[in-house]
């Protein structure tokens, strides 16, 4: 019985040994005994860390499939010189960073990516530069990962010819966090994809969105800022979504918005800021969503509010400046406005309790009329427009009627 007992001790020992997670340094570098990261991923075990030393590194189609860390001393080049992808990580709780990963190849078949990460899970991206890649950085049924201050440059010409910056397709509980993204297709690209946060992004002058995101619900995206993109930002097909103190700046162009809004429920826009967009905020076909104490500021249009979206709620808003403050495409309304303040606003408040004592109508005759006939706008600063705003104010027959902010608020809220 002792001796039964001195072997299942020993047994316990060498399964406790060969368990124990392995933690030495692999040291790659161009003049040094291993100089490639496929020969370091072959001599490493899970748990080792890769230390990549300055140099280039020409050598793309690289398998990750041990849980390493891929480190890189002083900003290494890895260089996938166009001829397909250069990171496919196959193996949870990876971490790459401190690389300048470039040049995944053009496809038309294949979505070729700097990194790749497919189903996995816990992985690291953070603080690398991924240059002129198709996909920067692209992630596929993939859950609790973290993509963090890199910096992602591309200079695409064509959509066809240029993928997105960082690409998640049926993922879970992925964070975005301080990334600047610029040149690609997407900036951000989300489909399919639960409890994701995008949290502190720049992303600019990419060549259709800077954050496309479809069928993806309970998801939040707070204090990124969306500037010069050619259509600016699209959310559609999802429910449950947070949108706080982000900027949509600048997305000039005639189809472009600082922020589209399609088939939307049961969401909050709150502290936004909307500054110089060709339309500030598009809603269509949308429902039960709270838009409050966000600015919009020299928009053409602040808000365009098709009639087919219901229960939309706007207070504490500031619209200041803007040629438009609201478009429609109905007389019908069913939407509510309130409380909200308009630097357009005209009217009096003899019991100076800070709120308007008539109410303000926000969508004027002209803005109507463009909505029918885009070419009118030639005449938007002209002195017949206003006589016919006038008018319309007084007695409403084309604009919708009940359409109004009853609460106007005389100051600008802070």
């Amino acid at each position: 019985m002792k001796y039964c007992s001195t072997l299942c001790i020993f047994f316990l020992f060498f399964c406790a040994l060969g368990s124990k997670v392995h933690t030495k340094d692999i040291i790659v570098k161009p003049d040094g005994d291993i100089r490639s990261l496929k020969q370091a991923l072959k001599l490493s075990q899970n748990g080792d860390r890769i230390l990549v030393h300055a140099g280039r590194y020409a050598e793309g189609t690289i398998i990750v499939d041990k849980s390493v860390t891929i480190m890189g001393i002083e900003k290494p080049v890895i260089d996938g010189e166009g001829k397909g992808e250069i990171f496919t990580v196959i193996a949870h709780a990876v971490i790459i960073e401190g690389l300048i990963i470039q040049n995944a190849g053009i496809s038309y078949v294949q979505e070729n990516a700097g990194i790749r990460l497919k189903d996995v899970k816990q992985c690291i991206i953070r603080n690398n530069e991924l240059r002129m890649n198709f996909f920067a950085i692209y992630l596929a049924k993939s859950s609790d990962c973290l993509i963090e201050n890199n910096h992602i440059q591309a200079a695409g010409t064509t959509e066809s010819s240029s993928g997105n910056g960082i690409h998640l397709w049926s993922c879970r509980k992925i964070t975005i966090k301080n990334n600047t993204i610029s040149g690609h297709r997407d900036g951000i690209y989300f489909e399919f994809v639960k409890e994701g946060r995008i949290i502190g992004n720049v992303s600019e002058q990419n060549l259709r969105y800077g954050l496309h995101f479809m069928f993806s619900d309970s998801c939040m995206y707070a204090k990124n800022t969306f500037r010069d993109n050619s259509a600016g930002v699209a959310v559609m097909y999802t429910k449950s979504v947070t949108m706080i103190e982000n900027t949509f700046e600048y997305n000039w162009g005639p189809s472009s918005y600082g922020i589209l809004l399609k088939d939307i429920s049961d969401s909050d826009i709150e502290k936004n800021l909307f500054i110089g967009n060709s339309t500030g905020l598009y809603v269509e076909g949308s429902i039960r969503m709270h838009i409050r104490k966000n600015e919009f500021i020299r928009n053409g249009w602040a808000v365009k509010l098709m009639a087919n979206s219901y229960e939309i709620v706007f207070s504490e808003n500031n619209f200041i400046g803007n040629s438009f403050d609201v478009a429609t495409n109905s007389r019908s309304n069913f939407s509510t406005f309130e409380g909200n303040y308009w630097s357009a606003y005209s009217g009096y408040d003899l019991n100076r309790d800070g709120v308007g004592d008539i109410p303000f109508r926000p969508v004027s005759l002209f803005s109507f009329i463009t909505q029918q006939q885009p070419a009118s706008l030639i005449l938007l600063r002209s002195f017949f427009v206003s006589i016919l705003d006038v008018a319309e104010k007084m007695i409403p027959v084309l604009t919708p009627e009940t359409l109004i902010d009853t609460k106007p608020m005389m100051r600008r809220i802070l």
